[in-house]
């Protein structure tokens, strides 16, 4: 899959074409894709989209054909950041975490966020230090107390 440009967000990925007529199979990362009109930078223009075994069924208005619709595997759907709702006091988006700096309580350099993760019990943020090693913590108050635009705080006793 290609990296999004810098600033988008990824909010799904086409899996593969469903039927003959040009609906595409998605794996989906948000939670409501019909509140954005087009992706990709106006490039693909959504018609519809219904739940799926698996995800989602979208149909695209540049979509036709099975052929055309098969050619998108692969292809990831995109927003720019900035169309995305504002969030409340102490929510985010997985994306705007990825890459951040991480930082101890007394302001050393930890590594940095290299992923988040969901297993059913809440986010858990996996960070690199910088020989390459990953550890994980909970992306909870007691575990990271603060976090912005350019760092993320673990509290002491994290980062172990």
């Amino acid at each position: 899959m290609k990296a999004p440009r810098k600033g988008e967000i990824t909010l799904a990925v086409v899996i593969g074409a469903h039927g003959v007529s040009g609906e595409v199979r998605l794996k989906v990362f948000a939670d409501d894709l019909s509140a954005h009109g087009s992706f990709n930078s106006g490039t693909l223009t959504l018609k519809s989209v219904r739940p799926g075994n698996n995800g989602a069924i979208a149909r695209f208005a540049e979509v036709t054909d099975r052929n055309a619709a098969d050619a998108l595997r692969g292809t990831e759907l995109t927003v720019a950041r900035d169309s995305l709702p504002s969030l409340g006091e102490g929510e985010y988006y997985h994306a705007d975490l990825l890459g951040l700096a991480v930082i101890g309580g007394d302001g050393s350099a930890i590594g940095t966020v290299a992923s988040v993760e969901n297993f059913g019990a809440g986010d858990v943020l996996e960070i690199e230090r910088p020989d390459g090693k990953r550890f994980m913590v909970p992306m909870r108050a007691e575990a990271v107390p603060a976090w912005d635009e350019a760092t993320l705080t673990i509290a002491d006793g994290w980062a172990e």
